[in-house]
């Protein structure tokens, strides 16, 4: 009878330690490409630019209707610039593309992971996530609107902390009106 009682009770801790480290897996909802949209807008002293981006692919997941994580992967050789037309258009996109900006010919993609998802309303999430650009990551926090099958977020991103060094004052002095700020966002409207 001892051994019985025994049994099951470590048979009873092996579970509830097997049930306390099982990861939550989810229901992932792919996002659909063709409907969704990426803004970006940057900032310099003499005004802004604006244009859009593709996503390559992407999905939310969720715990029954509440968002628990996401993943996405952004083609870095869509940037399109969408204020200016003609030769000045070229000349922006091309230059987002080299080097001075982002890489695309030896970074093709970026992604985005969440991290963290934290409920703070009936339809909102703070998230935390890893955001790489070239080929570096780095933390970032935003927020989430969730409505039906679309999804909204809005993200600041410092382009320093990912070596995107063209005309920033974080690495060079003497500018003046030729600054670009750091800070350039990202506007999101996905539909999944």
């Amino acid at each position: 009878m001892k051994n019985r009682i025994l049994n099951l009770a470590i048979v009873a801790v092996v579970a509830f330690i097997g049930f306390s480290f099982t990861v939550k897996e989810g229901t992932k909802k792919e996002v659909k490409i063709e409907k969704s949209k990426v803004v970006w807008k940057a900032y310099k002293v003499t005004g802004s630019h604006v244009g859009t981006i593709a996503l390559k692919e992407g999905s939310l997941t969720f715990e029954k209707d509440k968002l628990i994580g996401g993943k996405f992967t952004i083609d870095m050789t869509t940037i399109i610039n969408t204020d200016q037309e003609g030769e000045y258009k070229e000349k922006l996109e091309g230059h987002l593309k080299s080097d001075d900006f982002f890489g695309v010919k030896t970074y093709p993609t970026s992604s985005l992971i969440f991290k963290k998802v934290r409920a703070i309303g009936k339809n909102s999430y703070k998230v935390t996530g890893n955001l790489t650009i070239k080929g570096i990551t780095n933390p970032i926090d935003f927020e989430v609107s969730i409505y039906g099958k679309k999804a909204t977020a809005t993200l600041k991103v410092d382009r320093a902390k990912y070596n995107v060094r063209y005309g920033s004052t974080s690495f060079f002095d003497n500018l003046k009106d030729k600054a670009i700020y750091d800070e350039f966002d990202l506007i999101v409207d996905l539909e999944f």
